[in-house]
């Protein structure tokens, strides 16, 4: 029976050719909008570490106080980066499985190739335990030691694409590199490991560099060398000394942390590490303030940063509002198409077809509809897909590809949206009385 329907509705679709490219266009149209903008969508709104994002957290400390919020600050939310204080002390205590203070940095590498120019590369000072927290691939060596962290050495971890660059490719580990005018021994060479969002610091990114993460140093190497932060720096006062010295000296905010913990007990003793560690701080007379802390898993942490861009969002909405609008217009194409077919349907219910039998007839009418619309907007999607660039930023529109998935939720958004706006039209279809028409004929 399904064949013999099939059969009627491609007989119908070519002998109204017109009606149906018209319905198929603005099906196409709908659903290459949507699926344009939702495969942006989902590649800066999805989980970066899904088999692990449970266990990360992010811990804030309010350094600040009621008086360094601004005026039109009402929140009472604590900094979301912690100045180098703090930062060094929870690095000390160390009261996670693990953890890590990060900074960002931007430095000149000088290639070990004779001729070549310095390179530009960004990347992060951090500690060794920022690699097993994150479960950094690697693709020779592996990141250093907590010995290497205590002695400040002069080593670091870098990505592919700058071993390509400095070294023309292969396993360099062991060579050195001029980082800054410091000779660093290289321990590591990362596999492609390009998180996005680079969750690890929002703080300094906002969630999305396109060239970050090529270089990776001791975070205590990286302060005795004085390189300075290229990430954010968020001051209540100005430091009173001047340069990185003094950076490290103020209240400024400009360190992101994050730290592993197994299971809800070590999150509660952690949450109370943090406010024993604030209530100290107000005894010494640092702090004037009760304890005001946070510590945020990290999908609650992406939230709260607004990590998701607004205009994806937007569009996302703009799009969604398009395809209602071709859904409307194809279900009164569809409702027209069906009504014109009036005495069709009286003969056939004359002959003995059931109500539910013409509800089917039409409804994979109006798949089918879908389905053609469907293949049309895979087409329009690439299209979409290859010029979100022109309307977005660059690094994240290099975020949204075509995959499998992408197309096959394509094409049952169209078949299923379409067959959702055949409901009326397929409904008043079925409703079409057989002795009023015999007699009208």
């Amino acid at each position: 029976m399904f064949a013999y329907y099939l059969d009627l509705a491609l007989r119908s679709l070519k002998r109204h050719k017109a009606l149906t490219g018209l319905m198929i266009i603005t099906i196409g149209f709908g659903v290459a909008a949507s699926m344009t903008t939702w495969s942006v969508f989902r590649a800066v709104s999805g989980d970066p570490i899904p088999w692990k994002s449970s266990k990360l957290f992010v811990p804030q400390i309010d350094n600040w106080g009621p008086a360094g919020h601004g005026p039109k600050d009402t929140s009472n939310e604590p900094p979301d980066a912690m100045d180098y204080t703090d930062a060094v002390a929870l690095m000390r205590d160390h009261r996670a499985k693990y953890q890590s203070a990060m900074y960002q940095i931007g430095s000149a590498v000088t290639p070990q190739r004779v001729g070549q120019h310095p390179i530009t590369a960004g990347g992060e000072a951090v500690y060794s335990e920022f690699f097993p927290m994150l479960d950094v691939p690697f693709k020779y060596g592996s990141g250093w030691s907590a010995a290497d962290d205590e002695h400040r050495a002069q080593v670091a971890v870098i990505s592919s694409r700058l071993n390509d660059k400095a070294f023309g490719g292969g396993d360099n580990v062991g060579k050195t590199l001029s980082i800054d005018g410091h000779e660093f021994r290289v321990v590591g060479i990362l596999d492609d490991w390009h998180p996005q969002p680079q969750f690890y610091d929002v703080v300094n990114t906002g969630g999305f560099s396109e060239g970050g993460g090529s270089l990776f140093v001791p975070f205590t190497t990286a302060i005795a060398n004085s390189m300075n932060n290229n990430g954010n720096t968020n001051c209540n006062a100005t430091p009173k000394e001047p340069g990185f010295i003094g950076l490290q000296h103020s209240e400024c905010a400009w360190i992101a942390f994050m730290v592993q913990l197994e299971n809800a007990n070590a999150v509660r003793d952690y949450k109370q590490y943090l406010d024993n560690y604030a209530a100290a701080q107000q005894q010494a007379g640092r702090f004037t303030w009760a304890p005001n802390n946070r510590l945020r898993g990290l999908m609650d942490w992406l939230d709260f940063e607004h990590v998701v861009p607004s205009d994806t969002k937007i569009s996302l909405y703009v799009a969604l509002g398009l395809l209602l609008v071709c859904l409307v217009n194809t279900a009164g194409l569809l409702l027209a198409k069906f009504l014109r077919r009036s005495s069709e349907i009286g003969v056939r219910r004359a002959l003995g077809a059931s109500r539910r039998e013409i509800y089917t007839q039409f409804l994979i009418e109006s798949g089918m509809v879908g389905l053609a619309g469907g293949v049309l907007g895979l087409v329009l999607t690439g299209f979409g897909i290859a010029g979100v660039s022109w309307v977005l930023p660059r690094d994240i529109a290099a975020l949204a590809h075509i995959d499998v998935s992408l197309l096959i939720t394509t094409l049952i958004v169209a078949i299923v949206a379409t067959m959702l706006a055949g409901l009326y039209p397929t409904m008043r279809a079925a409703a079409v009385q057989p002795a009023w028409q015999l007699k009208s004929n």
